[in-house]
């Protein structure tokens, strides 16, 4: 992650400007900032992201977005039944639309 100044955070500078930033938004005190990519992951595999996506716009590897997604998250995320009734039902409709005909 850059900072302001085009160049790598520090762990320091990373973890003040992420404390200042947590108070000034009355962020819980037990988030972390790996919170939020866990968050960030679940929520771009329940918008339709691949893997390799996800894991190029969190900085994860392959291999770690896939652990999260399993372990963690996406089979406590009704979201995700959601999306794959809605798919079956677009596929029945486009499937009765052809044999239709």
């Amino acid at each position: 992650m850059l900072g302001f100044s085009r160049r790598p955070w520090t762990s320091d500078g990373f973890r003040t400007s992420w404390g200042k930033t947590c108070i000034k938004a009355a962020l819980p005190d037990d988030l972390h900032f790996h919170d939020l990519r866990g968050s960030a992951v679940v929520r771009l595999a329940v918008a339709g992201a691949t893997v390799p996506e996800i894991a190029t716009f969190t900085g994860h590897s392959l291999k770690d977005v896939e652990v999260i997604l399993d372990k963690h998250y996406l089979g406590r995320d009704v979201r995700l039944a959601e999306n794959a009734v809605r798919k079956l039902e677009q596929k029945e409709r486009r499937t009765k639309s052809v044999k239709g005909r």
